[in-house]
């Protein structure tokens, strides 16, 4: 990618067009708008999950754990008695999620179990109506993140194996093919349609996180009609690609990418441990360390992170999770700059390492593991560098140019010192401060 396109990747409408063809062809919107209303997601960066729902009362599998049959649903079900909430604390959520240094936030509103956490008005399962908690813990947790300036997500399950008319495995559901009972199918979207307009017009999410599309056809869940309900309501909405072609973002789902998305915008969403909601027998903890060096790649290949927690049925969220988010929050706090409102960095080869840029391409961002020993080198700049800052620290380092020939085109290698005193617990990043926009050597040495 050429210093240009970096500098100007949300400017150029030639290229979205590219990125996000199947959005544009099929739902007629001006790119301009959608990388307008786009931007405070590109800013963002760093998005926290959370998985609550019923499951937390045995700490199994959300819904897969039925499907799956490693439980009835029958006994899967009879979770609804012990989901209390009890220890829920949504200013206390909120004020965690703050101090991670996140800037949006999506709750599971409904997985593929059906059971909503606000209080629905269709005729199906709900934390309000039918669990001990007795009470919609949906809206505190939304006025909670309001208090905070942190972005509103709703997670919705398309799909909902325990709803009558919805043809999934269920015996006393039964399957059936949609063509041979079309009036049962159109009963699960009026359903199912009705749930999102609930949500939209109680908590107006400035995100949605849809899940489960892959079961049906864009045509038979009417992805354009529900897209276009969602934008009518709430214009700035931003909708997540689990919608059968008709989202603004792709979601590569735990196994990090290895080269960049083609896609134009596109978020890791990752579990602390290896399961989405509270599983006490799930001891795989990821230690702050690795979460942030994901971080670090993901945001250098201009993406965002949705990091995942899932408090217990009682509300409180186990201490490891809390641990992790901490120690996340003090690093993001600490690299603030390199972090939010950049751009994805520079190429793979020029740095063995994450990288970031400021929105003008003029400042170059190196994301350095702790305790490296030695130099780190960045190779093919043609820029002059002005500075070298390191970040949260603020210490100036020297840096040497080794290799420039006075008659060759081709840059020198350039070589900087990280003395230990300086560097992070983490991760350390510097700041180049360069002579303008980031010019990169792209050819294969000698003359050319």
């Amino acid at each position: 990618m050429t210093h240009k396109s970096l500098q100007h990747i949300l400017l150029i409408p030639a290229l979205w067009l590219v990125l996000a063809k199947p959005l544009q062809a099929q739902v007629h919107v001006h790119p301009d708008s959608i990388r307008h209303k786009m931007q405070w997601y590109a800013d963002a960066k760093l998005g926290i999950f959370i998985h609550w729902g019923i499951y937390a009362v045995e700490g199994i599998g959300e819904s897969w754990s039925f499907f799956n049959k490693e439980i009835s649903h029958k006994d899967y079900m009879k979770q609804l008695d012990g989901f209390t909430a009890a220890r829920y604390k949504p200013a206390a959520w909120a004020a965690l999620i703050k101090e991670s240094g996140a800037r949006y936030a999506v709750i599971t509103t409904k997985h593929h179990d059906g059971v909503a956490l606000w209080p629905t008005a269709q005729q199906h399962y709900s934390v309000p109506a039918h669990t001990p908690a007795r009470r919609d813990v949906l809206t505190p947790f939304y006025q909670a993140l309001d208090k905070q300036g942190i972005k509103r997500g709703a997670y919705f399950s398309l799909i909902d194996w325990s709803h009558p008319d919805y043809p999934g495995f269920l015996r006393d559901s039964g399957r059936y093919r949609i063509a041979d009972d079309p009036q049962r199918w159109q009963r699960f979207r009026t359903f199912f349609q009705a749930q999102i307009n609930e949500l939209n017009r109680a908590y107006h999410p400035d995100l949605w996180w849809f899940d489960g599309d892959w079961e049906h056809s864009a045509e038979e869940w009417e992805a354009l009609a529900v897209r276009t309900s969602i934008l009518r309501e709430t214009p700035g909405a931003i909708i997540n690609g689990r919608l059968k072609g008709y989202g603004d973002y792709d979601t590569p789902e735990q196994n990090f990418p290895v080269t960049r998305p083609a896609f134009h915008w596109w978020e890791l969403c990752m579990t602390i441990n290896n399961n989405w909601g509270y599983q006490p027998k799930d001891t795989a903890w990821k230690t702050p360390y690795e979460v942030i060096t994901i971080f670090a790649d993901v945001i250098g290949n201009g993406g965002n992170m949705l990091l995942d927690i899932g408090p217990q049925a009682d509300g409180s969220i186990p201490p490891q999770q809390v641990q992790v988010l901490k120690e996340l929050g003090r690093w993001t706090k600490k690299h603030e700059a390199a972090i939010y409102a950049t751009l994805g960095g520079i190429a793979q080869g020029h740095f063995y390492g994450p990288t970031t840029l400021s929105k003008d391409s003029s400042t170059l961002y190196l994301f350095i593991p702790a305790k490296t020993t030695g130099q780190v080198v960045v190779k093919g700049l043609k820029n002059a560098i002005k500075e070298i800052k390191v970040i949260g620290k603020g210490q100036l380092l020297q840096h040497k140019i080794v290799g420039k020939i006075s008659w060759s085109p081709v840059p020198g290698l350039v070589y900087i010192p990280i003395p230990a005193a300086v560097q992070d617990e983490y991760m350390t990043v510097l700041a180049l401060q360069l002579d303008g926009p980031v010019r990169l050597y792209r050819g294969q040495g000698g003359l050319n």
